[in-house]
């Protein structure tokens, strides 16, 4: 602030200097800038299916299916697995991970948790293909 003299009466003239709120606001654009692609590729990126119009499967011989009941159970292929034990049961039936879908059948009321350990089991095995059952509509036609 500055004093003047005026008129022999002294005056207090304020204002406000904005420098510092500029150089503030363009620190926290330049760390935003710098941050969004690593926040970008932290995200994980799955392509759910259609739920109107489905793609044609691969052969099932080839396919894994998973499938999660609404009380935690878990099945491979038909047969019942412990979670803890998932990841070997897949490791033994994965020919190649990257090539082979690993598909994963859930009730639409199963608790989200026990997907996750499904989808957590197949990533720690370097699947690439993953992808989640879902029923068509009716009265949808599937494309050709």
């Amino acid at each position: 602030m500055q004093v003047q003299p005026g008129n022999g009466k002294y005056r207090v003239m304020a204002e406000i200097n904005m420098i510092p709120l500029i150089d503030v606001a363009l620190v926290l654009l330049i760390i935003f800038m710098v941050m969004t692609p690593y926040l970008a590729q932290s995200q994980i990126k799955i392509k759910l299916p259609p739920a109107k119009a489905t793609e044609p499967s691969p052969p099932r011989d080839q396919m894994i299916e998973v499938q999660v009941e609404k009380n935690g159970v878990i099945s491979l292929d038909g047969k019942a697995v412990r979670r803890d034990a998932l990841e070997s049961a897949l490791k033994s039936k994965l020919l190649d991970p990257e090539l082979q879908p690993l598909v994963i059948m859930a009730d639409q009321d199963v608790p989200f948790q026990y997907v996750v350990v499904v989808v957590d089991a197949a990533k720690k095995l370097g699947v690439t293909k993953l992808g989640v059952s879902v029923q068509q509509l009716r009265g949808t036609k599937t494309p050709k």
